[in-house]
């Protein structure tokens, strides 16, 4: 039996942090072609189910109702698969609540219990937690030793302290509980890790990234039950990667500075993708000299790219012996400041800011 298992696909999302109207709107299109990819190659594979760990969408369901209809309408053209759906922290109005008439192959969990789906020796439990998990709820799970057993649930690992959102999953207390394959959403990269003598937890991820805190691969996982033994497997699907690359420019002065970072910035990014989404973060520690300008990069570069941000995290290095003489206004406000007791990087901080201020120059 084949199952995939996905999350936080987050299907509607806005998608207007760093993009433009135009392409923001390219991107939520790409989104739900993502999501109709991952289910054709179910159609291919023969999967049975498509298991949804929570976060299918993103807005309200007053909105975004467009897009939400062609997911339904694509789960309504694959009624041999099963979409087994648990609602996730956005999910809190959920669309389908208000149809008339919801799809056979469309299947929910409850909030109130646990709720199992027996695909022969299978067994796929879930349930929808609320913002506080009482300990009942991992007391009230019980499941067949001899079933194969699948158990989906939304929220964060005790381990996790990166998104700390959604309701926290003690896997202290899921251990010796019978379940083979603990599938999980709302941490938006893949993760597995052992359970215990048994079984493993796995968060898919989402499909596609939606910001630079979502770079790498992004997909699905595919499993396979066979003599009673879950295999997963990561498929990487989306259609762009974010990917966030450091370029250390430390030394890089004079007046070509401004060629010379840009040569810099395209090799760096030369293992990049035309069609990915890029951050580049400037580090290391620059001379005064050294220009740095964003909008000019940006510019030179956002042609090689869906999609390029340019962040400057560069220190930049005072030669304080230099202005140890200097008769000027100059002089004298970098010999004040560095007078100062505070740290390296507060008088470089102060120092630039009043340079840009007495030269009416952006630094």
């Amino acid at each position: 039996m084949v199952i995939f298992h996905c999350a936080d696909l987050h299907l509607d999302s806005k998608m207007e942090s760093n993009l433009s109207s135009e392409k923001a709107k390219v991107r939520q299109g790409e989104l739900v072609e993502t999501f109709a990819r991952m289910v054709k190659m179910a159609n291919e594979k023969s999967a049975k189910v498509i298991l949804i760990a929570g976060d299918l969408f993103d807005t309200k369901k007053s909105k975004g109702r467009n897009i939400k209809n062609n997911v339904l309408f694509i789960i309504e053209q694959n009624p041999n698969i099963d979409f087994l759906y648990l609602k996730g922290n956005h999910d809190d109005e959920d669309f389908f609540e208000d149809l008339e008439n919801i799809p056979q192959n469309l299947k929910f969990f409850s909030s109130e219990k646990w709720t199992t789906y027996n695909y022969g020796d299978v067994a796929i439990t879930g349930r929808e937690l609320g913002d506080t998990v009482f300990d009942s709820i991992y007391s009230e799970l019980i499941l067949e030793k001899d079933k194969v057993n699948i158990v989906t649930l939304h929220g964060q690992v005790s381990k996790n302290t990166n998104k700390n959102d959604a309701p926290l999953i003690n896997l202290k207390k899921l251990e010796n509980k019978n379940i083979d394959y603990l599938a999980l959403g709302h941490i938006h990269s893949f993760q597995k890790g052992k359970l215990d003598l048994r079984g493993v937890y796995c968060y898919s991820g989402c499909l596609e990234g939606r910001g630079f805190d979502e770079t790498g691969d992004k997909g699905f996982v595919e499993l396979k039950v066979a003599e009673k033994k879950v295999g997963a497997k990561f498929i990487p699907i989306a259609k762009r990667k974010l990917e966030e690359v450091q370029v250390d420019i430390s030394d890089i002065a004079g007046s070509s500075s401004l060629v010379e970072i840009c040569k810099k910035i395209k090799d760096e990014t030369s293992g990049v993708r035309y069609d990915d989404l890029v951050k580049v973060v400037l580090t290391g520690d620059v001379q005064e000299e050294c220009e740095i300008d964003l909008d000019f990069f940006t510019e030179q570069l956002k042609n090689d790219f869906f999609f390029i941000k340019i962040e400057n995290k560069t220190m930049t290095k005072i030669n304080y012996e230099k202005y140890k003489d200097d008769p000027t206004l100059k002089g004298e406000f970098i010999r004040i400041v560095n007078a100062q007791k505070i740290s390296e990087e507060e008088k470089a901080q102060i120092i630039l800011t009043g340079l840009k201020a007495l030269s009416n120059k952006e630094f």
